[in-house]
Order: structure tokens, then C-alpha cells, then sequence
């Protein structure tokens, strides 16, 4: 009697805690939605996504420059931080020394915990530098940002794939090498695909992270409302237009930043259906 009391009261326990991570979900949505629709009803949805200008005082919100900077900064940051993630797991899981694991590993969980603002400012100070004399630019754009944002990626990365590589069943491993397989082949044409599924989840939580990255990448963007004409151009992505205006912005204007938040959910929700989609296709070929 008293274990099923006890069983009883856990699922109660574990519903509660499902249910108030999906009303917390629903209270931020109904937050962001109802105080965005006021500014795209009075401005216009398509002057507002398409919109190239960005003015507050004139009234003027163009969001178009800050959403191709999230894109190109997003999409240089997976360019960055995908391949290095995927190749380290793979080290990590099938080549790697086990006292050089000891060492490795921890280094790796120690990046995930360094705060964004330290990773914005070691770029700034190191990176920015170097691409200031190789580029002869500032030195600040995309394509600092991006390689600041794959490295911040690389822990989500690189954990999700090593354990999504260790999960899959020795068999599948040990099968290919008896048919004569190399190890390298076995590695990407065996346990690979058939951890697919982990690996996609761990790129998506990464770029999860690089779209919704803001201190970091205000410190080294360039923070410039317009549309890139280079990959060394100042730039201001979606969440740093909002972080950069939000603590002085009123009426219209503040409106203005949580509709542009609404369209960074909207923006982060469709990358998330794609994937699941990606994964799906995947899933029915095999």
C-alpha cells in the first residue's frame, strides 16, 4: 500500500513539473505575441520584415538587416563549430587514449560553463586583433562573430554527438569490420548514420544557442542596423538590436522590440521544425 502511495504521488510530482515547464512555455509566448501585435498592426508586417531601415526616432522599423545578420552569423558559426564538434566526438569516442580522455573531456565540459560575456571578450581582445590585419577592416563583423559563436557551440556539440556515437550498439561496429571495412569507414558509414538522430539534435541545440547568443556577439558584431555587403561588414542580429535599445525604448519603439523578439521565436520554431522534419525523411529512408 505505502509503495503505491509512493508511486502515486511521484507521477503527481513528475506531472507537476511537466506542467509548469509547459505553462511557463505558454506564458512567454502569449507575453511575446500579444505585446508584438499592436507595432507589426501599426507598422505593417511587410514593412516591418522587410523593412531595411531601422530609425526610432523617425518611426522607421525595418528589421530585414538584423534578420540577414542572425542568418549569416548563425550560418557561419554551424560552418565553424559543426564539423570540429562531430570530428572531436569521433576522436573522442573511438580514438582517443583514456588518459588522454581523463584530461580532454573535462576541458571540454569547462567550456560549457564559461560565461558569454568571457568568450566576447577574450574574442575581442585576441580575435578581433588578428582579423583587424589580415582583413585591414575593424575587425569586428560576421565572420568574428561566427567563429566566436562556433566555438561557444562546441560543448553542445560535441557531448550530444560523443553520446549518441557511444549509445549505438557495438554490433553495428564490429559487423562492418568483419566484412572487411576500414575503421574510418566503419565510423562514418556505419555508426555515423545510425546516430543520426542524436548528432541532428546536438546541431540544432547548438544553433539554438547561436541564434539566441547577445553579449558575446554585441561586443564583437559591430552593432550596425544595415544590410552586410561583405563577410567583414558590422552587423546587429535580432537579439542585439533588442538588448542594445530595450533599457531606454517606450511606446511604438518597445513594441517594436518584442515583435522583433516574436520573430526570433518564430525564426528559432521553423529551424526546429525543419530539422525534426530532416530527421523524419532520415528515419523513414532507413
Amino acid at each position: 500500500m505505502t509503495k503505491k502511495l509512493t508511486e502515486t504521488a511521484m507521477r503527481i510530482l513528475f506531472l507537476i513539473c511537466a506542467s509548469v515547464s509547459v505553462i511557463a512555455v505558454l506564458l512567454i509566448c502569449r507575453f511575446i505575441f500579444v505585446n508584438s501585435v499592436p507595432a507589426i498592426s501599426q507598422i505593417g508586417l511587410g514593412n516591418f520584415i522587410l523593412g531595411r531601415e531601422w530609425r526610432p526616432r523617425q518611426n522607421i522599423y525595418g528589421i530585414f538587416p538584423m534578420i540577414t545578420a542572425s542568418v549569416y552569423v548563425t550560418a557561419g558559426a554551424v560552418i565553424v563549430g559543426v564539423p570540429t564538434g562531430l570530428l572531436t566526438a569521433i576522436f573522442l569516442s573511438f580514438y582517443c587514449p583514456k588518459r588522454l580522455y581523463k584530461i580532454l573531456k573535462p576541458m571540454i565540459n569547462l567550456l560549457a560553463s564559461v560565461p558569454s560575456v568571457v568568450y566576447g571578450f577574450f574574442c575581442l581582445m585576441v580575435v578581433v586583433p588578428v582579423m583587424q590585419r589580415i582583413t585591414d577592416t575593424s575587425g569586428k563583423g560576421i565572420i568574428t562573430a561566427s567563429i566566436l559563436l562556433g566555438i561557444m557551440i562546441l560543448p553542445t556539440i560535441i557531448n550530444t554527438a560523443e553520446t549518441s556515437l557511444k549509445s549505438v550498439p557495438p554490433q553495428y561496429f564490429e559487423g562492418a569490420l568483419a566484412l572487411g571495412a576500414t575503421k574510418e569507414r566503419c565510423i562514418f558509414k556505419t555508426v555515423l548514420p545510425a546516430a543520426s538522430s542524436g548528432v541532428l539534435c546536438g546541431v540544432i541545440l547548438g544553433i539554438g544557442r547561436a541564434i539566441g547568443e547577445t553579449m558575446a556577439v554585441v561586443m564583437i558584431a559591430g552593432n550596425q542596423p544595415v544590410l552586410p555587403d561583405s563577410i567583414t561588414s558590422g552587423v546587429r542580429t535580432l537579439t542585439g538590436n533588442i538588448v542594445l535599445e530595450m533599457a531606454y525604448a517606450a511606446g511604438l519603439h518597445r513594441q517594436a522590440l518584442i515583435a522583433t523578439a516574436a520573430v526570433l521565436f518564430v525564426f528559432i520554431l521553423i529551424i526546429n521544425l525543419c530539422f525534426t522534419a530532416l530527421a523524419g525523411l532520415r528515419r523513414n529512408k532507413q
